[in-house]
């Protein structure tokens, strides 16, 4: 297993749209690995695989909603290889999302607030399930990403002017420190 480097806007790699993946194999669960652990020491909860450089159509969540005694979150992952969405709700939720590719910027974005969502998981084995709250919206999210959408273009162009000014002036301020 191995942690990737995380693309940030506007690396033009992340405008890239991500293909079909056409079977699950040893090399994609190896990416998967990579992927969750990339995520994990991000850390974040969703990473879909073309922001580390990888333009296929495989996605990972892990919402770590919950804690054991000791106060750490209790770790529950998802993968999502070839996912398509359907049947949305015309009820709409609002997140402060942020984006791993957008580090330390959040915005309110409106989605459907539950969906019907088909996937293979890292077995190959097919699933469908309605899902509704932050994985619905996490899931949208991420596959905003396979078709080269971030979440600041779902704002006015105000707005992600605005956040991608304070990006630039954080990656400025990290260079020279």
């Amino acid at each position: 297993m191995a942690i990737h480097p995380i693309l940030e806007a506007p690396d033009p790699r992340l405008r890239t749209i991500s293909t079909p993946v056409d079977g699950v194999d040893d090399a994609l669960r190896t990416l998967i690995e990579d992927m969750f652990e990339t995520m994990y020491d991000a850390p974040g909860i969703g990473l879909a695989a073309i922001q580390i450089g990888v333009p296929k159509r495989v996605l990972v969540i892990d919402l770590q909603e919950e804690e054991d005694e000791e106060g750490k979150p209790i770790r529950n992952p998802r993968v999502f290889v070839n996912p398509e969405l359907f049947d949305p709700s015309e009820d709409y939720s609002v997140y402060n999302e942020g984006c791993l590719s957008v580090p330390d910027q959040y915005a309110e974005v409106e989605r459907p607030a539950l969906v019907h969502a088909r996937w293979l998981d890292e077995k190959g084995e097919k699933h469908e399930e309605k899902l509704e709250g932050l994985l619905a919206t996490c899931l949208q999210h991420e596959m905003d990403h396979l078709e080269g959408v971030l979440f600041i273009d779902h704002l006015s162009r105000l707005k992600r002017d605005m956040v991608l000014k304070k990006l630039d002036k954080a990656r400025r301020a990290r260079r020279a420190a």
